[in-house]
């Protein structure tokens, strides 16, 4: 005998548990008045069979407590799924009396059935399996076709009208038990088979006129939709139209305004020009005196630079002659290296002004060629303006005087025309003959008053081109104006480098009046060196007396070489201490030592 999986055998009975249970509930609310209350006995028995459908093959989750098993989890996945069921969850959620997921779970399936959208959501669930692995097993009901099937049959609950009251029962304690008493056949049910055919032709026909109805509201909505599209449009071409009317109207009367200023235009255009011939030789005149000031300016410049050359190599020479001098003078020397420096800084600074001003000339230099060739090009284009107003002047005349000879052509012709009526009655053959060549002369005029339209569109066309070129030399002009002024901006730069030039050639003076005082003071030590030079320092054993206050050494008066002049005084004769670069400690000096460097050297020694 073959085994039958078990699992196979739970669905079907659940499967054929929910098929009696929908079918009685609508038979039973066809015969009750389709209206349902909460405690109606086959709506509470279809609520238990599809906990048990739903609770089938769920898997179990470990909470912190103890083991939990609730249809909560995936019911609350078709709120992602379906947007229209987020206001039952939400509901849901805020009902006061509800304490666990099993009773949300119920009330969720009741707000469902009053909504008849059950068969929606749990279509929607079943459709997106991956995401229901995680809440059951891969045999459970809700994952097979039997799950597809149940939906199926949720559909027919559509007919049922239910008013449930979900917030004042008490759904987390109720025992869902199925009463199979209810589906066990009778003699009744046996002898009702033509009334089920009946109801059930009944239910197709109201599930065809719903959905007919769907139809038809969708299809007004279109409309509508597309009403209010065609209106729309159709005021916003009413609006187009009457703004292309004002902008032909508001087109014309700048074509008339246009035709005004063109002639303003040109007289205006002639005496600009005249200005700008003028402006323009001031200006060259102006231009070739400033650049005969900065040619004399630079000379003065690099004659400056040549001395400040001098003057450093100079300098430079001294301060060889300074470092090979004795190490006892080097502490008054790098007083005067500081000095040095400094005049160096100087010196920089004023060779990188020279630099700027040569960058300042050279700029101006370009910028003349560049105003040489604009001024070149202006009168140029002046020379080619005034030959074309000359051209347009002699093609208006042109035209006035064949306009002028069409008119004496057309009066001339009525002449003949009145003339030829009167005398048509002798002369009717040679009138004919003539008109036919009249009318091939007013053939020609027309063709001659065509040409001159042409000749006078083309002329427009010119002034328009000699409008821009206006524009143009107008725009030229202003570039003119402002070349103007950063000229005057560089002549007053120019100033202001002069007077910091007159400034630097001061503080030069006085630094050339500073190091001929030091001249004066090293060579004045020079000598002082030269006359110690033929000294020699005495032996220890050989002195016996100081050479300042001429007392004998003692234990309290020791002896005490003088490191400047070699002789051996007292401690209390040579106490002073001078500071040396080529000696880490101050060295003793006697005290007419001490008074003489200090007047001769100008550096505060400690």
């Amino acid at each position: 005998v073959a085994v039958k999986d078990p699992t196979a055998v739970e669905r079907a009975n659940l499967l054929n548990m929910a098929k009696l249970s929908i079918k009685g509930l609508i038979e039973s609310a066809l015969s009750f008045g389709r209206t349902l209350d909460s405690d109606y006995p086959p709506l509470q028995q279809f609520f238990v069979v599809m906990e048990h459908c739903l609770k089938h093959g769920l898997k179990v989750r470990k909470s912190f407590l103890s083991y939990n098993k609730t249809i909560w989890g995936p019911l609350e996945l078709v709120e992602k799924l379906y947007p229209e069921a987020e206001e039952i969850a939400a509901s849901v959620r805020d009902l006061p009396g509800l304490k666990t997921p099993l009773g949300r779970a119920r009330a969720w399936l009741r707000l469902a059935l009053m909504q008849k959208k059950m068969a929606d959501y749990l279509r929607c669930l079943i459709i997106q399996r991956d995401l229901l692995s995680e809440f059951y097993e891969y045999h459970a009901l809700m994952m097979e076709e039997e799950g597809a099937v149940i939906v199926g049959l949720l559909v027919g609950l559509n007919v049922i009208d239910a008013n449930l009251c979900v917030k004042g029962e008490d759904l987390d304690s109720q025992v869902g038990v199925i009463d199979f008493s209810v589906y066990l056949k009778s003699d009744d049910d046996i002898g009702g088979k033509e009334r089920d055919v009946q109801i059930a032709a009944i239910l197709d026909q109201k599930n065809y006129v719903e959905e007919l109805n769907r139809q038809l509201n969708s299809t007004v909505s279109s409309l509508h939709a597309r009403v209010d599209s065609l209106e729309k449009s159709n005021t916003k071409l009413i609006e187009e139209l009457a703004i292309a009317k004002n902008n032909i109207i508001k087109l014309q009367e700048e074509n008339h305004q246009l035709r005004s200023e063109n002639t303003l235009i040109l007289m205006k255009t002639q005496h600009h020009l005249e200005a700008t011939k003028v402006d323009v030789e001031a200006e060259l005149q102006t231009y070739k005196h400033s650049r005969q000031g900065l040619d004399e300016m630079y000379s003065e410049a690099r004659r400056q630079l040549r001395e400040e050359a001098q003057l450093r190599q100079d300098m430079e020479n001294e301060l060889v002659v300074q470092v090979s001098m004795k190490h006892e003078i080097e502490l008054a020397m790098k007083l005067l290296e500081k000095d040095i420096h400094e005049k160096q800084d100087t010196l920089i600074g004023l060779r990188q002004q020279l630099d700027e001003v040569k960058a300042i000339n050279m700029e101006m230099y370009q910028k003349l060629q560049v105003s040489e060739d604009a001024v070149k090009e202006k009168s140029e284009i002046i020379s080619r303006l005034e030959d074309k107003t000359n051209q347009i002047n002699a093609t208006m005349k042109q035209l006035e005087q064949r306009l002028q000879q069409a008119e004496k052509a057309q009066m001339e012709a009525e002449a003949e025309d009145e003339k030829l009526k009167q005398e048509y009655v002798n002369k009717s053959e040679s009138l004919q003959s003539e008109f036919s060549q009249k009318e091939k002369q007013l053939l020609q005029l027309e063709t001659d008053l065509k040409i001159e339209k042409e000749w006078r569109q083309t002329l427009e066309d010119d002034l328009q081109k000699e409008k821009e070129t206006v524009s143009h030399l107008r725009i030229e002009t202003q570039e003119i104006i402002n070349l103007k002024k950063e000229f005057l901006k560089l002549q007053e730069k120019n100033k202001q480098l002069k007077r910091i030039c007159d400034d630097q050639e001061a503080a030069l003076q006085e630094l050339a009046s500073k190091l001929s005082e030091s001249k004066l003071k090293i060579e004045d030590i020079k000598e002082a060196n030269k006359a110690l030079q033929g000294q020699v320092w005495l032996k220890d054993k050989e002195a016996t007396h100081c050479k300042l206050c001429e007392k004998e050494f003692s234990l309290s008066k020791r002896k005490h070489h003088c490191r400047n002049c070699g002789e051996i005084f007292c401690n209390a004769c040579s106490d002073n201490e001078l500071p040396l670069p080529s000696s880490p400690k101050p060295v003793r000096v006697c005290d007419s030592c001490h008074a003489m460097l200090i007047q001769r050297c100008s550096s505060n020694v400690p």
